[in-house]
């Protein structure tokens, strides 16, 4: 599987969004707060936030193995930190493991924690392709789809009431992350971030051709938890749900 470096970020609009990057072992994300909510301090804390989260999850996961590599639902025992309860709730509507869950997670958890220690109106967190998004104002979002034709070429217009949402996007083709499919991007919208990120990943596992894109979107649009869904494979494109498709020219 190839691993793109993280390009789609330059899209994200510099005039809207005073931005910065967090980095710790493998978590790798891009913040976006409104200009007129923007304080310095939002970088000291947003590192010493992802810093901790990070080690109480892995500290976790390491004396709970199994979870991690759990590759179906998975209950979280009653004792384990909240997020992973979150994400084992989540993975029990997807019907796969609850780490598909953990960019959204780790995501959203940031977001909600900015949104506490801070006066913000807008926030976005993108961690490796999974959005968490508050919005006072619309926005557009292109899908990154690796090689396929199609990428950073379509999207969705994102009405800023539905917020807060999750924008998560799964590849069979691009990047790090677990994948049983083919697809050259899944990208599925839920209020949750988490629900948003595991679905993805699960309707990504389900393409291997063209083909499958018609049934894939077909399942989706069953889920009334999914307010909207693109899924792309190649030159051929599917999509479903309330947001308006957007055209990019690049």
């Amino acid at each position: 599987m190839e691993y793109v470096k993280r390009t789609y970020r330059r899209h994200f609009s510099q005039d809207r969004w005073a931005c910065f990057v967090v980095q710790h072992k493998e978590s790798d994300l891009w913040i976006g707060i409104d200009k007129a909510s923007w304080n310095p301090d939002m970088v000291i804390f947003s590192e010493r936030f992802i810093r901790q989260l990070r080690q109480e999850m892995d500290l976790w996961i390491a004396k709970h193995p199994d979870y991690g590599r759990a590759l179906a639902p998975y209950p979280a025992p009653p004792a384990a930190p909240e997020i992973f309860g979150e994400m084992s709730a989540v993975a029990e509507k997807s019907g796969i493991g609850p780490m598909s869950a953990v960019a959204g997670a780790v995501a959203r958890k940031l977001g909600e924690a900015l949104q506490k220690q801070f006066p913000v109106r807008e926030v976005l967190i993108e961690n490796g392709g999974d959005i968490y998004a508050v919005l006072n104002q619309d926005m557009d979002i292109a899908v990154f789809a690796g090689n396929s034709p199609l990428s950073e070429k379509v999207g969705l217009h994102i009405e800023a009431p539905y917020t807060p949402i999750g924008i998560c996007t799964s590849s069979g083709t691009v990047g790090p992350s677990l994948s049983f499919g083919k697809a050259d991007a899944v990208m599925v919208i839920c209020r949750d971030a988490l629900l948003a990120d595991t679905y993805a990943t699960a309707f990504a596992n389900t393409i291997q051709t063209v083909h499958d894109i018609a049934p894939c979107i077909g399942k989706i649009s069953k889920h009334p938890d999914i307010l909207s869904a693109i899924a792309i494979k190649e030159d051929k494109i599917g999509i479903c749900g309330k947001f308006e498709l957007k055209l990019f020219n690049q």
